[in-house]
């Protein structure tokens, strides 16, 4: 008997205020098919051509941090992109998809560097491996406070990983046709005191992207697939 796909959406605890609301599709919804594939020349060309990242929020900040949005391509060609499960056993964020990624250390060379020993730790990514492609808008978090700078980077093969049961529940790799999908999709609108604030959401099978992680996702897959998305939110 063929293995079914865990339904979609995860255990992650989502604090929807009173009176939210669906948003609009994902920006992507009017291209076909066809024009949602996205191979690793068209990102390469993106990111070669695309300006300075943006300060997205111009607020005091609590530090920085960094983290790695890697893409690899699979034995079938598909691009996958390298998320984690924040594991039950930390303090804060339990069990929220997340990028591997951290708070700057004072050895720290530089924020790239940030993002990759954060990765080494978390998930036993060879620091060597990745190619920095870019760096996505620099935005700050509403829990932390930290200036969070995006980088994406991309490893010529499926790279040999091992999680730190510590740091992480399960090891995510998702292809980056899957997170195109209309069913994937899903953006809310909540009230934040006199503002309302578009929040992200994607519903992979058995887990629930969402926070700074789908804000960083929502931003990387508008750019490659070369469409406007002037809404940003947590």
């Amino acid at each position: 008997m063929e293995d079914r796909p865990a339904p979609r959406g995860g255990p992650q605890h989502i604090p929807r205020p009173d009176g939210w609301r669906l948003g609009a599709p994902a920006p992507w919804s009017h291209l076909s098919s066809s024009d949602r594939k996205v191979d690793l020349d068209r990102i390469v060309d993106h990111f070669a051509q695309r300006g300075q990242p943006k300060n997205r929020a111009a607020v005091e900040t609590s530090g920085q941090s960094a983290v790695l949005a890697c893409l690899y391509p699979d034995e079938d060609g598909a691009l996958r992109m390298i998320l984690t499960q924040r594991s039950p056993k930390l303090r804060s964020h339990t069990l929220e998809v997340a990028f591997p990624g951290g708070r700057e250390d004072d050895e720290d060379e530089s924020l790239w560097h940030t993002a990759l020993r954060e990765a080494h730790e978390e998930v036993g990514l060879d620091p060597a491996l990745p190619r920095m492609l870019g760096e996505l808008d620099r935005f700050v978090t509403v829990g932390s406070g930290s200036l969070i700078h995006p980088f994406v980077a991309v490893v010529d093969e499926r790279p040999s990983l091992e999680m730190n049961p510590d740091e992480v529940s399960e090891l995510i790799e998702v292809t980056l046709d899957e997170l195109l999908l209309d069913e994937v999709w899903r953006e809310e609108v909540w009230r934040r005191g006199e503002k309302d604030w578009s929040i992200t959401f994607f519903e992979l099978h058995g887990n629930t992207v969402w926070g700074a992680t789908a804000a960083i996702l929502r931003q990387f897959l508008a750019e490659v697939t070369d469409v406007p998305d002037d809404r940003w939110g947590e």
